[in-house]
Protein backbone atom coordinates (compact mmCIF):
# COMPACT_ATOMS: atom_id res chain seq x y z
CA UNK A 1 0.00 0.00 0.00
CA UNK A 2 2.88 2.26 0.90
CA UNK A 3 3.81 2.03 -2.59
CA UNK A 4 0.70 2.70 -3.93
CA UNK A 5 0.70 6.38 -1.93
CA UNK A 6 4.12 7.02 -3.39
CA UNK A 7 2.53 6.18 -6.97
CA UNK A 8 -0.14 8.94 -6.45
CA UNK A 9 1.75 11.35 -4.29
CA UNK A 10 5.63 10.93 -5.33
CA UNK A 11 7.75 12.86 -3.55
CA UNK A 12 5.59 15.19 -2.03
CA UNK A 13 4.12 12.77 0.69
CA UNK A 14 6.31 11.18 3.81
CA UNK A 15 4.68 7.98 5.50
CA UNK A 16 5.47 6.72 8.77
CA UNK A 17 5.03 3.12 9.60
CA UNK A 18 4.63 2.19 13.55
CA UNK A 19 3.67 -1.60 14.47
CA UNK A 20 0.92 -2.29 16.31
CA UNK A 21 -0.90 -4.90 18.32
CA UNK A 22 -4.02 -6.78 16.80
CA UNK A 23 -2.98 -5.79 13.23
CA UNK A 24 -3.65 -2.46 13.91
CA UNK A 25 -3.91 -0.43 10.34
CA UNK A 26 -4.38 3.33 10.00
CA UNK A 27 -3.83 6.04 7.63
CA UNK A 28 -3.78 9.77 8.98
CA UNK A 29 -2.99 12.36 6.68
CA UNK A 30 -2.48 16.08 8.17
CA UNK A 31 -4.53 14.59 11.65
CA UNK A 32 -7.02 13.01 9.40
CA UNK A 33 -8.12 9.69 9.37
CA UNK A 34 -8.02 8.27 6.03
CA UNK A 35 -8.39 4.84 7.02
CA UNK A 36 -9.05 2.86 9.83
CA UNK A 37 -9.20 -0.82 10.02
CA UNK A 38 -10.95 -1.02 13.39
CA UNK A 39 -13.53 1.00 11.97
CA UNK A 40 -14.57 -1.20 8.74
CA UNK A 41 -15.08 -4.64 9.75
CA UNK A 42 -10.99 -5.59 10.79
CA UNK A 43 -10.80 -5.69 7.02
CA UNK A 44 -8.16 -4.61 5.32
CA UNK A 45 -8.55 -2.68 2.16
CA UNK A 46 -9.53 -3.44 -1.62
CA UNK A 47 -8.00 -2.49 -4.36
CA UNK A 48 -11.46 0.12 -4.93
CA UNK A 49 -10.54 1.36 -1.04
CA UNK A 50 -6.83 1.95 -1.66
CA UNK A 51 -7.85 3.75 -4.29
CA UNK A 52 -10.11 5.90 -2.31
CA UNK A 53 -6.91 6.29 0.01
CA UNK A 54 -4.85 7.35 -2.69
CA UNK A 55 -7.58 10.17 -4.05
CA UNK A 56 -7.57 11.36 -0.73
CA UNK A 57 -3.70 11.94 0.11
CA UNK A 58 -3.25 13.72 -3.80
CA UNK A 59 -5.94 16.21 -2.66
CA UNK A 60 -4.59 17.17 0.65
CA UNK A 61 -1.45 17.68 -1.62
CA UNK A 62 -2.67 20.50 -3.17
Amino acid sequence: MANEFFAECGNGIALTLTPGESGVLKVIADGDVIYDKSLEDNKHPDLNRVKEMRAALKSKLK
